[in-house]
């Protein structure tokens, strides 16, 4: 059991660190924690899923709360479930883009709002670990839902298509699947892996590495398809791609998604601090606010609430939108990014263009053994430019920035340099990684 409760979910390798004996004591204690008497429990493709659901809801019921089982879904349908059946709280069966062998929940509480390190997670393992849970008069009972139908009418509702685009389709034998099934009768799908296998046997289900979009990105020219989207393990990713086979940058995207939105009016829109300066600028062209959030979905939907934000997107391809209850979803996403298309009448290269402005070093990581002491050194050296701490160090000078941060879920340090040109990028980018690295 030690080390699966992580910063943002319950995560570890089956059967040695999670199994059906832990997961029966987690439900209790999620019980114990919340106080909920209605939870909904979703879990993907993964050959252990259906064992851990069992468990789980075993020790759910036996604390009294009633489960109501989703059976296979993706992450955004379990969060519109969470909202749309008016729960107490929801727990997905899932380890995202983790490969084969690991399983996990995310945990969440009425209204999709997530259980973070920081509000339950560690209060959920400390009654693990004590077993501190109260003894029940009344049983809890296990129902079946199918969100499927209304999760797909949601989507539909949002489109704004003029004609059938073609779309490449890389669902990475996993739960993208689920997400899109809704929609796909709208679009000339090209499907890549859509056989559900929790093994992984075509690729790992994480579209930010870029050796798992090469097989899309060649379908996506040899389609001469209109856009490509890659889902991750459990869909509350996508990496997309455009006509011409060329990543999009998951910051840039944000960007894009905002051009739809506010084609409807002013809006509130979050976009995390290790985008690129386009993503602001982009905002703020097309009327709306922009607003700088830290790194991490908890954190994310916790400023999107605060600022009543309409939608939010992360670099690491998470796209989060109000109308899911400030959840992901990556089909709206999907949606939206066709409707910019169809309403623009640019190819996605096209729209894309403008935004690729700015040389952009990507993200930098380096193990460390003393952190304090790197961040005090770049707090001095740079102490000329605009400095703020939103989320670990960021530096903002007129032509170039940097932000340098801890990992939430992993011992790194984590470095984006951003400059307009090239060359004083990565001039600026050794420098600080001499200094990280020592």
């Amino acid at each position: 059991m030690a080390g699966i409760f992580k910063a943002y979910d319950i995560r570890g390798i089956y059967p040695e660190q999670l199994n059906e004996k832990i997961a029966e004591k987690i439900g209790r204690a999620y019980v114990e924690f919340t106080g909920a008497k209605k939870v909904v429990i979703g879990y993907d493709m993964r050959p252990d899923s259906v064992p851990l659901f069992g468990a789980l809801a075993k020790g759910m019921t036996a604390q009294g709360a009633n489960v109501i089982n989703l059976g296979l879904c993706s992450t955004p349908m379990s969060y519109f479930a969470n909202g749309r059946l008016g729960a107490d709280g929801s727990v997905i069966i899932t380890a995202s883009h983790n490969p084969a062998g690991w399983n996990g929940f995310k945990m969440c509480l009425a209204n999709a709002v997530p259980i973070s390190g920081a509000t339950g997670i560690m209060d959920i393992e400390r009654i693990v670990k004590e077993e501190a849970w109260s003894k029940c008069a009344e049983p809890g009972s296990i129902s079946a839902y199918n969100i499927a139908p209304e999760y797909a009418e949601f989507l539909r509702a949002h489109l704004k298509v003029d004609r059938k685009l073609k779309v490449v389709v890389d669902y990475a034998n996993a739960m993208g699947s689920f997400e899109s099934a809704g929609i796909e009768d709208f679009f000339e799908i090209i499907p890549l892996y859509k056989e559900l296998d929790g093994t992984f046997p075509n690729h790992e289900a994480n579209p930010l590495k870029p050796d798992t979009l090469d097989a899309i990105r060649a379908k996506v020219k040899e389609a001469g398809a209109d856009f490509g989207a890659a889902f991750d393990g459990d869909a509350d990713r996508c990496g997309f791609i455009d006509n011409k086979g060329e990543i999009i940058p998951m910051d840039l995207f944000t960007a894009l998604i905002a051009q739809d939105i506010l084609s409807d009016g002013p809006a509130t829109i979050l976009y995390d601090l290790r985008s690129s300066r386009a993503v602001k600028e982009c905002i703020e062209a097309n009327g709306g606010t922009a607003v700088m959030s830290r790194v991490g979905h908890a954190f994310i939907k916790a400023q999107m609430r605060e600022y009543d934000a309409v939608f939010a997107g992360e670099l690491s391809g998470h796209y989060y939108f109000k109308e899911n209850y400030t959840a992901e979803s990556q089909g709206l996403a999907f949606v939206k990014f066709a409707n910019l298309i169809c309403k623009s009448g640019k190819t996605a290269s096209e729209l894309v263009a403008p935004l690729r402005k700015y040389a952009f070093s990507g993200e930098i990581n380096s193990k460390v053994s003393d952190p304090q002491a790197i961040l005090a050194e770049l707090k001095n050296k740079y102490a000329d430019g605009r400095q703020f701490e939103l989320d670990g160090l960021s530096v903002e000078y007129k032509t170039w920035w940097f932000n340098v941060r801890l990992s939430n879920t992993e011992p790194l340090m984590r470095l984006i340099v951003e400059a307009d040109d090239q060359a004083q990028m990565k001039a600026k980018r050794d420098e600080i990684v001499a200094i990280i690295r020592g």
